[in-house]
């Protein structure tokens, strides 16, 4: 008898200096939400555990589905970053509600799930209702972002390349099954990082978008999100 292949999207693959430039996130951050920090108490330490559950601890290794989780996550950052005791008490109280096993991945967080956790959370941090309006619609755009299969698990993310721009379309895309995972131009399917490669390399974007059929916006979007600090 066979046995299952092990599923490409929840395998290591990405380091977390790696995922958070993906995802426009500070490291810091990232890492807080993945290994948890510790934090004074009085004369004590506490500790917040991880939001995150990483693909591999040693080293330090995230999957596809972590990254998606972050970018979920990212959604809820207010100007004073995640309250992750509350967080994790709202996740915990909609995935006891609706059964689901890891709620940052399910489609359901468009829908029932979504509202009852983000109402859990807004209740815990007791988040004004101008604060409450922007976070609803930041989180919405966030899971406009995620594409699921129809085993309702998360295939492709159209991360944030422009802050400027950021609801705009985008032709960047990372996939696990392409380019090792890597962002890329999705109509060409080469990596970000190979464009930014050759125009560094002396090439013209000019000539890049002919030889890879794009439009030279294509291939700036590229090149600013490969190397985007």
């Amino acid at each position: 008898m066979k046995s299952t292949p092990p599923d490409l999207r929840d395998q290591p693959a990405y380091g977390p200096t790696e995922t958070a430039r993906y995802l426009r996130l500070p490291a810091a951050t990232l890492r807080t939400w993945v290994l948890g920090r510790v934090y004074p108490r009085g004369d004590a330490q506490a500790t917040f555990d991880p939001l995150i559950k990483p693909a591999r601890k040693q080293p330090l290794q995230l999957s596809f589905y972590n990254l998606i989780e972050a970018h979920v996550l990212r959604a809820l950052r207010t100007e004073h970053g995640v309250a992750l005791a509350e967080l994790r008490k709202a996740i915990t109280y909609a995935e006891r509600e609706f059964k689901i096993r890891r709620l940052l991945l399910s489609p359901d967080l468009r829908t029932d799930a979504g509202q009852i956790f983000l109402d859990r959370y807004v209740e815990l941090i007791n988040l004004s209702a101008s604060g409450q309006m922007a976070m609803r619609k930041l989180f919405s755009e966030h899971l406009k972002r995620v594409e699921w299969d129809r085993w309702q698990y998360p295939v492709r993310l159209h991360p944030y390349t422009d802050a400027v721009r950021a609801h705009e379309p985008t032709s960047i895309v990372i996939d696990p099954n392409i380019a090792f995972g890597r962002p890329i131009v999705e109509r060409a399917g080469i990596s970000t990082e190979a464009i930014a490669d050759r125009i560094d390399a002396g090439e013209t974007v000019d000539a890049l978008a002919e030889d890879y059929d794009l439009s030279p916006e294509d291939i700036e979007q590229a090149v600013l999100y490969a190397r985007a600090a």
